[in-house]
């Protein structure tokens, strides 16, 4: 007979078979798990992208926060857009300088030293639909440009830009700590504010690729060449900036195809082919949008462009006279739907399929239609000339009135303002 286990071992067996007791706290942690995933379950997957919400319950998904754009320190108005509105008459706040303060301006856009009898075309304030611009404010500018740089880069129109700009912010700087210098056979204009260490730059590239007009001063040529692929021959010049402002359009307006070289200036034997205009367009934004993406950081800079010029070349246009033009012109257009001619829609559509592949945010600056009512706001006759006048001109101011620049101040400092709006708003 087989002798009864110790007492020893019997215990240990028991203990072997005894089930593990829960603890409390553990079955409470348990329990409200289980309750939070029935509860929630579906929305948690929904959350996660894994299913489509239950309809009728509100869940809270992960917002993907909209970018700040540099330099912004507010938005605009809700559905507000400021280059839709009209012009009214403003003779208390406008114009925001006098031309006899700024001596920046170039004799070419000075029109009341050059003999304009009237100064109604100083007088306009920009009101867009249903909202306010907000005042352009000197101070704000200059301190967001301390230890900065911002450069105006095309022709001679955003050259004018360029200096609506200085002329708005100057008279705050003490005359020892300002300067003005021209670099690079004057393709370089630098504004300096020394106290700021800020400088307001103008470079001159009408085409923003290399061409055969690339001189600042001697570039009347009649046979113009684009280079293809050429940006960089300008862009050395640009980078390191944190602002910029871009424009080019007036002078692809040739009226026949564009000539593009394959090659170097440089060549013995030169290949060029002749494009379409807006072909010829295309391919300046494509290359200016890529320069930018390399060399602007989207986080620290911001890049402008602004939209064409209109010019008042042909009264006809607004339901003037045969062989008027914006000589003598001292009213602004007030139909709202007149379009100058002479701003392609074509060019219009260019810009806007290529900066719709963008992915470096462009600010556009579109001053084309507010820009296109005045027909008063122009340089005229009311200029320094580039040459001695003849006879048959003298006789006919019609002849050799510049409908294309504008006086100073006046026009373009409505642009410098919607610059402001965007840079600071957006």
């Amino acid at each position: 007979m087989k002798s009864p286990l110790s007492s020893s071992s019997s215990s240990s067996s028991m203990g072997v078979l005894r089930k593990p007791r829960l603890s409390p706290y553990l079955f409470t942690l348990l329990t409200f798990i289980v309750f939070i995933t029935i509860l929630y379950g579906e929305d948690f997957i929904c959350i996660f992208g894994q299913l489509e919400p239950i309809p009728g319950r509100a869940i809270s998904r992960p917002v993907k926060k909209r970018e700040k754009l540099a330099f912004a320190i507010g938005k605009s108005e809700e559905k507000c857009d400021v280059f839709k509105g009209r012009w009214v008459r403003d003779e208390l706040t406008r114009p925001l300088y006098e031309e006899s303060e700024c001596p920046y301006i170039q004799p070419q856009l000075t029109c009341q030293e050059h003999g304009r009898p009237d100064t109604e075309y100083q007088k306009w304030r920009w009101q867009p639909h249903g909202c306010d611009l907000p005042s352009f404010n000197a101070t704000l500018m200059l301190e967001t440009l301390r230890g900065k740089r911002m450069m105006f880069v095309g022709d001679s129109l955003n050259r004018g830009q360029y200096v609506s700009m200085i002329c708005l912010l100057h008279r705050l700087i003490p005359e020892h700590a300002k300067s003005m210098n021209s670099y690079n056979n004057d393709a370089l204009t630098v504004f300096r504010a020394k106290d700021y260490n800020a400088s307001i730059e103008f470079y001159w590239a009408p085409f923003l690729l290399e061409s055969n007009s690339d001189n600042a001063v001697v570039h009347r040529v009649s046979d113009r060449i684009v280079r293809r692929g050429s940006i960089n021959k300008h862009g050395k010049h640009w980078k390191g900036v944190d602002i910029l402002v871009f424009n080019t359009y007036l002078w692809w307006m040739t009226g026949l195809d564009i000539k593009i070289l394959k090659g170097s200036f440089e060549d013995e034997e030169k290949e060029i082919i002749e494009v379409s205009a807006e072909d010829a367009y295309r391919m300046a934004m494509r290359s200016m949008l890529r320069w930018v993406r390399k060399n602007m950081d989207r986080k620290k800079t911001r890049v402008f462009f602004t939209s064409m010029s209109p010019t008042h070349g042909k009264g006809i246009q607004w339901g003037g006279e045969p062989g008027e033009n914006c000589y003598n012109q001292t009213t602004i257009i007030e139909d709202s739907n007149y379009w100058d001619s002479n701003s392609r829609k074509t060019i219009m559509k260019v810009i806007a399929e290529e900066f719709s592949k963008s992915k470096f945010p462009i600010t556009f600056l579109n001053i084309t239609q507010l820009s296109s009512y005045r027909k008063d706001a122009h340089t005229s006759i009311y200029k320094k000339q580039w040459s001695p006048l003849t006879a048959e001109q003298l006789a006919n101011p019609v002849s050799y009135a510049d409908c294309v620049h504008w006086c100073l101040p006046g026009l373009q400092d409505t642009w410098n303002e919607l610059l402001f709006s965007k840079l600071f708003y957006p």
